[in-house]
């Protein structure tokens, strides 16, 4: 792991979520840009002390060398150092699972599409909320024409958490989400938009082919968007609209996906995972239960428990965990992957993140003008 030290948020997440299905073993770690805090933190984890590593660069250069060297490397780091860390695990023949997004700039990005095509190295990108069974089971139901020709889709996610200036109260996770030197061109919506963006194109299976994107900071003396509302055009002529907001007085983690075809309509909330309601045309609407009888494969591939068990956040990360397991074996012994693997966010979908964020920025510099992805 790169990145994921005392006081991280998001490096915990991994950890539990790559452990939970049994399928890795954390065993090295340069965890903090501090030598000493990254060799600190590796001792809390029950690490090795020869493979608590001050840098980067000596983790990848030492561990490339052993005859037990690691099979990945989880980049868990704030968004600006993302691209250099996966270069260089990438060049060292590791294969990569990364946070989102995937760079700060499109030209890096691209860069990481073409090395990890060109060292043949799986590379994944963690847009969790992919893993959940319902968003599977959506993602199939549209598949297989339940809902029709897509007509309108309605994506949001709301936080309230960046409403006051924590960032200059001394709050570590604000401090770097609202820094452009971190951040990167955006703040929300690189941070939550990203996720909407993944979820619309994953669940329907169409791509955004334009936007036009209304960025704004609401906090006095921020320097990055901390809401965005935005209007889209899909490929096949489907519209839609998303907003993200870190400003939102009432809501926690507000994702929100509603999706409406030619025959009928679909709608998922990440605060209720276990449900998915399903309306056809005319029809009384009915719920769709994680667990329940006559889910479709992807969907019961996902679950661990039985129904009326709720599973949620960490069970949906270690979903990408796992799928990401399936692919690392299978490139390890030159075979092919399972069907479950063949949805895992990939650096591809990295991209396509980036080029949304990028696109949504200029499309707001100009006014909210119409903007191609």
């Amino acid at each position: 792991m790169i990145g994921g030290g005392r006081g991280a948020f998001i490096g915990a997440v991994h950890r539990m979520a790559s452990r939970l299905d049994d399928r890795y073993e954390l065993v090295a770690g340069a965890f903090s840009s501090d030598a000493q805090r990254s060799r600190d933190s590796g001792a809390d984890l029950h690490l090795a002390s020869d493979r608590c590593y001050a840098t980067l660069e000596e983790m990848v250069s030492r561990e490339r060398q052993r005859a037990d060297r690691v099979d990945a490397i989880a980049i868990v780091t704030p968004n600006h150092l993302h691209y250099r860390a996966a270069k260089l695990c990438l060049d060292a023949g590791f294969h990569v699972i990364c946070d989102k997004p995937l760079t700060t700039t499109l030209e890096d990005a691209e860069d990481l599409v073409s090395t990890a095509e060109s060292v043949r190295r799986v590379f994944a990108v963690t847009y969790n909320y992919s893993g959940y069974p319902l968003v599977r089971q959506a993602r199939q139901m549209i598949a297989e024409g339940l809902l029709g020709d897509l007509r309108v889709a309605q994506i949001e996610y709301a936080q309230d958490w960046l409403a006051t200036d924590l960032e200059t109260a001394g709050n570590k996770q604000a401090a770097w989400r609202v820094d452009p030197q971190r951040s990167g061109v955006a703040g929300a919506i690189g941070d939550i938009g990203t996720h909407a963006f993944h979820l619309a194109e994953f669940i329907t299976g169409v791509q955004v082919a334009k936007l036009a994107a209304d960025l704004s900071t609401q906090v006095t003396g921020r320097r990055l968007d901390d809401n965005g509302q935005m209007l889209l055009r899909f490929a096949n002529g489907a519209s839609g609209s998303l907003w993200a907001s870190q400003v939102a007085p009432g809501n926690e983690n507000g994702l929100r996906v509603r999706l409406y075809g030619s025959k009928a309509g679909i709608e998922w909330s990440q605060e209720h995972p276990n449900q998915l309601r399903f309306a056809p045309l005319g029809e009384q609407p009915r719920f769709i239960t994680r667990g329940g009888a006559g889910l479709g494969r992807s969907a019961t591939a996902a679950s661990r428990v039985p129904s009326g068990h709720p599973e949620g956040y960490i069970e949906a990360f270690a979903q990408i965990y796992s799928d990401t397991a399936d692919l690392i074996l299978a490139a390890n012994q030159g075979r092919a992957a399972g069907e479950g693997a063949l949805l895992v966010p990939t650096v591809s979908d990295g991209l396509r993140g980036v080029r949304f964020i990028h696109a949504a920025v200029e499309s707001s510099r100009r006014d909210a003008a119409w903007t191609n992805i």
